[in-house]
């Protein structure tokens, strides 16, 4: 049975629902010889800050029964050195692209931006606002509705690009954060970010990670993650979603699609296998194939809920 795998993020199409995630991938070319950055249906590339930052101190990464915990601190080369050094090779491979945003005040989100809106080769924008605002006492942009708002739209404002934001599990109120995100201007919503957690060394009496707590993510977080977009596609049924959190296959890949995603972000599984998108993108052809899909935008919001 021939499947049609191509799907659509808002306005931006793909030729395939799976996506690399901020922060696992790289800068799109890292793992280029064992998973073609062309071949996805999108690579979002690692957090981009207006200057080069060094992130956390060592340790900053702890594997943990079904997942990981990372506190990397959003290390990453800087925007200029992006455009120049990894967005050229990526234009000429004809990849899609998203850039993924983040910053400690408005301004840095809108400095990002403005250096990218010179560029050609650039799909679309993803906002990290699981970001410490230092103008506002320290609170993550994507835990208050009101700052959220504020900043999508002045960053809405930016681009004529797509505009995703990518909302954290941690919020208080997911569904108020993504309507305020939406209300802002987001043309859709990647869902989820990691979740705070900690691993601790019992033997030394303290915390693993030399910052202390991290973001936890991997198959642990699975559930969690599609309750959630199951949760933002019920309150906003139109809005474009990606899910995000523990795919490893292509049946995990299925399932955030019946919640609701049209596409689908895999990360952690990337660091012990760099080509799965690769084998979870075959994977969710064949589910299709097996279960008489033959576009897989079927999928799309199919969950029956009892």
């Amino acid at each position: 049975m021939s499947v049609r795998l191509e799907t659509a993020v808002g306005a931006l199409r793909l030729a395939n629902p799976v996506m690399a995630a901020s922060g696992t991938f790289g800068y799109g070319l890292d793992l280029a010889d064992l998973c073609p950055p062309e071949r996805l249906g999108a690579v979002v590339s690692k957090g981009l800050s207006p200057r080069p930052r060094p992130g956390n101190p060592m340790p900053r990464i702890v594997e943990t029964a079904a997942g990981m915990i990372n506190a990397i601190g959003l290390q990453n080369i800087g925007v200029e050195a992006f455009c120049r050094e990894a967005l050229p090779e990526l234009r000429s491979r004809a990849a899609v692209v998203a850039v993924n945003v983040f910053g400690a005040a408005l301004e840095e989100y809108l400095e990002v931006i403005a250096r990218c809106e010179r560029e050609d080769g650039i799909a679309a924008y993803e906002l990290n606002v699981s970001c410490p605002n230092v103008s506002a006492g320290g609170i993550e942009f994507g835990h208050d509705p009101a700052l959220l708002e504020a900043l999508t739209a002045r960053c809405r404002a930016a681009t004529r690009r797509p505009l995703w934001v990518k909302l954290s599990p941690n919020a208080p109120d997911l569904v108020a954060t993504a309507r305020a995100a939406v209300a802002g201007g987001a043309d859709a919503l990647t869902l989820v970010n990691t979740v705070r957690a900690l691993a601790i060394d019992a033997a030394a009496r303290r915390p693993v990670l030399a910052n202390g707590i991290g973001g936890l993510s991997g198959p642990a977080i699975k559930p969690i993650a599609l309750r959630m977009v199951w949760e933002v596609h019920r309150a906003l049924p139109e809005v474009p979603l990606v899910g995000i959190g523990g795919v490893e296959t292509g049946r995990d890949a299925a399932e955030f699609l019946l919640a609701g995603a049209s596409a689908v972000q895999v990360g952690t599984a990337i660091f012990r296998e760099p080509a799965a998108p690769l084998r979870i993108i075959a994977e969710l052809e064949c589910f299709c194939a097996a279960h008489g899909v033959a576009d897989v935008r079927e999928l799309i919001g199919g969950l029956q809920w009892r």
